[in-house]
C-alpha cells in the first residue's frame, strides 16, 4: 500500500461513522412517527364524490375512502376524529401526496403501472374492483356505449378515462367527440344541461353523479364496463414500515369480515378472535396488539363500510357484485393475518 492510498483509506475510514450518522439523520422519522408527533392524520380525497368522499350538510367529511382514512388514525391514534382531509383534484392529487402535502391519498385512484412503477407511489391494494362505464339520458333508449357513434362525451381530465374511451372506440371504428372538463362539478353540469350526449367515468363515479342529478331515474348508467379500474389506496414508496401498516390495515378491514368481526360483535364474542388476529402483526407494524379490534370498532369491517357508503339503501344503490368477498362470489381477497 502506497502512502497516498494508506492516507486515503485513513480518511475514509476517519469518515466513515460521520457518513453513517449522516445518512441516520438523513432517514429521518417515518411517517408513521410524523402522525403520532403531530397528533393527526393528514389524508387525501376527492374535493367531492358521493358515497366515496364528501361533506354533508354539517360539513362533516363521510364516505368509502374517509372511512378508510378514518381506519388508518383509528389503527395509529386509536381515534378516528384525528383526521384532517384534504381535497385533492385528479391533476394534482400524486404530486401532492409525494411532495408531502399528505401522509395517505384515499381517493378513487385507479392502480397502473405507470402510477406505481413511473412516480415514487407505492398503491398499497385494492380497496374497490371498478370499471369505466358510460350514462346517457333514459329517453335515448340506448342500451350499449357502441349506439353512441357520433356523440359528445362529457369526461373529466387528469385521469386514465379520455384514453380509455378512446381506445374502445377506434377499436370498434366509431367515432365520438370529447368534452373535457378539470373538474366534476362541471361536467355533470355541462351532461345535465344537454351540451354532451353522454357522460364516461368510472361506473361509480357516474351512480355518483347520477344521485346528483335533478332527476337520477332519468338517466340510464350502461351496463357495458370498458376498463379495469382497480381503486386504492396510495403512499409514498420511500417509507417501508408506513407502507406495510396501511397495507395491512386495508387487509385487516377484508379479512374481519371474513372473520365475522362486526362493530356489533367486537366488543363480545369476537373481541378475542379480533385480537388474536391483529396481534401477531402488531409489533411488526408498530400498532398495539387490539389495532384490529380498535379499528373495526371505530368503522366496521369492510362489508360495513360498504354498505353503509355505497349500498343499495344508499343513493349510491350499488350491490356488492365484484366487491364481495371471495366466499360470497365477488373477488375480493386479503391475505391472512396470520
Amino acid at each position: 500500500m502506497t502512502r497516498y492510498s494508506a492516507a486515503r483509506w485513513t480518511a475514509r475510514a476517519l469518515l466513515l461513522p460521520l457518513t453513517l450518522l449522516a445518512a441516520t439523520a438523513g432517514a429521518g422519522a417515518g411517517t408513521l412517527e410524523d402522525v403520532k408527533a403531530r397528533g393527526r392524520l393528514v389524508c387525501g380525497v376527492s374535493e367531492g364524490l358521493g358515497g366515496f368522499s364528501e361533506k354533508d350538510e354539517a360539513g362533516v367529511w363521510r364516505g368509502y375512502d374517509v372511512d378508510f382514512c378514518k381506519a388508518v388514525a383509528l389503527a395509529t391514534l386509536g381515534d378516528a376524529d384525528k383526521v384532517d382531509y384534504v381535497p385533492l383534484s385528479a391533476s394534482e392529487r400524486f404530486d401532492a401526496l409525494s411532495g408531502g402535502k399528505v401522509d395517505l391519498l384515499a381517493r378513487n385512484s385507479t392502480w397502473t403501472l405507470t402510477r406505481d412503477a413511473g412516480r415514487p407511489l407505492e398503491f398499497v391494494g385494492v380497496s374497490y374492483f371498478d370499471g369505466q362505464g358510460f350514462m346517457v339520458p333514459s329517453l335515448y333508449g340506448a342500451t350499449s356505449p357502441l349506439q353512441l357513434n357520433g356523440a359528445t362525451i362529457c369526461v373529466v381530465i387528469g385521469t386514465t378515462t379520455q384514453d380509455n374511451a378512446n381506445a374502445y372506440y377506434e377499436k370498434a371504428g366509431l367515432k365520438v367527440s370529447f368534452l373535457p372538463f378539470a373538474e366534476r362539478q362541471d361536467a355533470r353540469k355541462a351532461y345535465a344541461e344537454g351540451k354532451c350526449d353522454a357522460y364516461t367515468a368510472d361506473r361509480s363515479a357516474l351512480a355518483a353523479e347520477r344521485a346528483d342529478l335533478p332527476k337520477p331515474e332519468n338517466h340510464t348508467i350502461l351496463v357495458d364496463v370498458i376498463s379495469k379500474e382497480p381503486l386504492g389506496p396510495v403512499v409514498r414508496d420511500d417509507d417501508p414500515k408506513w407502507i406495510n401498516l396501511v397495507r395491512w390495515v386495508l387487509f385487516g378491514l377484508i379479512d374481519a369480515e371474513e372473520a365475522g368481526i362486526e362493530q356489533a360483535n367486537v366488543t363480545t364474542a369476537q373481541a378475542a378472535e379480533a385480537k388474536r388476529l391483529g396481534a401477531l402483526s402488531g409489533p411488526p407494524l408498530g400498532l398495539s396488539d387490539d389495532w384490529l379490534a380498535v379499528t373495526v370498532g371505530g368503522v366496521g369491517n369492510i362489508g360495513e363500510i360498504f354498505e353503509r357508503n355505497l349500498g343499495e339503501e344508499t343513493p349510491m344503490q350499488l350491490s356488492r357484485g365484484i366487491n364481495a368477498l371471495w366466499t360470497q362470489g365477488g373477488i375480493l381477497y386479503a391475505p391472512p393475518l396470520q
